[in-house]
């Protein structure tokens, strides 16, 4: 991931007009400048779902392609939870 950005540089990118908020809410997230935020929530939730989600999978040593997807999505989808919370609550600050 690239270099992290603080809060001045987010709210420098997302008040330009030139572009849309979902397009700048990608481009930040895509950038990493959510990630200082979103990782450690992403670590966490990620491993409890994949625990209690795909865990006798794991423990039983028959995990297939199918399980490593969905063991992604239980990281990728608190991330963009994650993200779009940070994103939004600096907005409000605005």
């Amino acid at each position: 991931m690239g270099d992290h950005a603080g809060p001045e540089t987010v709210t420098r990118h997302t008040t330009d007009p030139s572009s849309s908020k979902l397009g700048q809410a990608v481009r930040l997230i895509v950038c990493g400048c959510t990630a200082r935020t979103a990782l450690p929530v992403a670590a966490i939730v990620g491993t409890i779902l994949s625990a209690i989600n795909e865990g006798s999978l794991l423990v039983s040593g028959r995990p297939n392609t199918a399980t490593w997807v969905r063991i992604s999505l239980n990281y990728v989808v608190p991330y963009l939870v994650a993200s779009i919370g940070y994103l939004a609550a600096l907005r409000r600050t605005d």
